[in-house]
Order: C-alpha cells, then structure tokens, then sequence
C-alpha cells in the first residue's frame, strides 16, 4: 500500500497533460497523489489554482531543477518528435511514466531509457496506454492462454492522438484529426474463427480531416502524409480538407477504442476465441487514466529499489491501484 501521497510533475500540458492533471484532481476515490508542478511550452496559458508551480519549459532548467520536487514525472509530449527526445532527458531527473506508442520503435526506446533510468537510480514506465499498454497485456495472455494461437488488432473507429500529432507536424499542415476505421468484413472474418491472414492494408482504413494553413500545397500535404512511415504509408488513407471552424465543429472530441482478438484450439476438437475490446469517449483521458496508474506503480516499484525501464507487462497489476490485498481478494477475484 502506498503510505503517503505521491507527488507528480506533468511535463507538456496538451491534451493528455490536462486529462492528466484532471485524473489526478478528480480521483476522490483514491486520493493518493497530488501535482506538485507543470512544466510547459505555454505557461502565460494555463487556468489553474494558484498554489500549483508553472515552469517555462523552453528557459533553462535552473527554473525549475531547485524549487520543483516530483516522485514521478509523467510525459504528455508526443511520440513524433517530443518524446524520443524528452524521454531520456527528463529520466535524469525524475522517475518517469510516458506513453510512446510508434510500435517499430519501441523496443531502441526501451533500451535508451533502460541506460539513462539505471545510471540515474530512477524508474522509467515507458509506452503506457491503451495500445500499447492495456492491448499488448491482452495479447500476452492471449498467447499464453491459447497457445498457438493467431492475435489479431483492430483499432477504432477513433482519433489516433499520436497519428494525428504526426499529421500536425507536416508543413502547411494547421490543424488535424487521424481517425482509424476497421475494415468490418476482415474483422467479421476473424470473429468467424477463418483465421485469415490479413496485411496491414486489410485491417484497418485511414481518414485524415486538415485544416491547412493559408497559401500551403494542399498536393503536398496529402503526399506527406499518404507516405509518412510507420503512420500510413502501409494503409489505404484518405485526406480531406475542411476549414478550422468544421474542425472545432465536427472534430472536437476525441472518442477511440479498439479489439484485440485470439483465435486458436484448446485441442484438435475445440475451438476458442478471447476478444477484448474497449471503448473510449476521449482517447487522450482514456491514456491519462493509464499514465496516472501507472505513477503510481512506478512509485511502488522505487520503493522496492527497482531501477531502469519497464512497461506494463513488466507491473504486478496490483501495483496499478490502491487496493489492499483483502480487498482484491474479496472483491475482484
């Protein structure tokens, strides 16, 4: 049980930093940590109380390194450009959670922050959230539970927060939603217990909405994006252009979800299937939710003199909430 409260830094204050800060404000039931401290690219925009410290992120670290104490930061940057950067920088300083989610890249992320968290003494979460995060434990246990078995992933329909922050990031590009469409006769498939062999093109559609800035080359932004690897160059992606008003119209919420599906034999007669799925109103809340918890299993797990990177599959889930062991064993088993 975690004794006292746990101090958190939130470092980027976009959407997943504010569904960070409102978790944490918001968790009458558990209660067990605090923000002691944001550091932001936008501080003159933030409205919030008084007695919490706003850091200039783009000044010196002098600003923030005498006066800001956190047991763990938790990284709301993007994982484009932000968070191959910041990740390893802020785990010198801080226990970290983050969720970098460019699955080709995952495992050299984990390996550079392993080297910096276990020359620091700190712990580094990294690559929590729904996928990856909660979706590859489902996988993992699929495969053990089913061994054998073939794993399928479908995502959506929903806002991608890390495609669309690549599509920000694209030049003309004002503003842009990414969302991810399943192909429903190759998931029907699958459900059927076919076991199709499906590429990536046959899973899933892209739908990308652009505001695009005045003057910018509309030709050139739907290129850039159409073959943008790791993000759509292996999907069938369409770009439409709206203007900034049908944007905050249409496009200002941000609901995901996904599948993850196994399907195999428990012997050469009996077929079997396990089919997670989730359902987000708000993606970037939804992987907040999962940044918070897993603070606090960071923080149990430096308590414990662990040091270096870990991902969830690595986490008691226990460790993830605040309940006792009476009380899992009454209540959850």
């Amino acid at each position: 049980m975690v004794q006292r409260q746990i101090s958190v830094a939130i470092i980027g204050y976009g959407n997943i930093g504010r569904g960070v800060y409102n978790a944490i404000a918001n968790n009458e039931t558990n209660n067990d940590m605090f923000v002691n401290g944001i550091i932001t690219r936008r501080p003159g925009a933030l409205d919030l109380p008084s007695d919490i410290p706003v850091f200039d992120a783009t000044k010196p670290s002098c600003d923030w390194d005498k006066s800001l104490y956190a047991d763990v930061a938790i990284l709301c940057g993007g994982s484009k450009n932000d968070l191959p950067r910041q990740g390893p920088y802020w785990a010198n300083f801080f226990n970290t959670v983050d969720s970098f989610d460019t699955h080709a890249n995952i495992p050299e992320y984990f390996r550079r922050m392993d080297g910096v968290a276990k020359s620091k003494g700190n712990v580094a979460i990294i690559s929590a959230g729904w996928d990856p995060g909660t979706f590859s434990l489902e996988r993992v246990l699929a495969d053990a539970f089913i061994p054998g078995s073939k794993r399928y992933t479908f995502w959506g329909k929903g806002v991608s927060q890390g495609h669309s922050d690549a599509v920000r990031q694209v030049e003309g590009v004002a503003d842009a939603r990414q969302y991810t469409i399943p192909v429903e006769a190759a998931l029907s498939s699958v459900r059927g217990g076919e076991n199709p062999e499906l590429t990536t093109r046959q899973k899933h559609t892209r739908l990308v909405y652009v505001v695009a800035k005045p003057g910018a080359d509309r030709e050139k932004i739907t290129k850039d994006i159409v073959t943008m690897p790791n993000y759509f160059a292996d999907y069938d992606t369409t770009v439409k252009f709206i203007t900034a008003a049908q944007m905050k119209r249409d496009h200002s919420q941000y609901p995901h979800g996904g599948f993850v599906l196994a399907t195999g034999n428990t012997s050469p007669a009996n077929k079997a299937l396990i089919e997670y799925r989730c359902q987000w109103g708000s993606n970037p809340e939804a992987t907040a939710n999962i940044l918070v918890a897993c603070a606090r299993a960071g923080y149990r797990m430096k308590q414990e003199g662990k040091t270096g990177a870990f991902t969830m599959l690595d986490i008691p889930p226990s460790y993830y909430g605040r309940r006792s062991e009476t009380e899992l064993l009454q209540f959850f088993m």
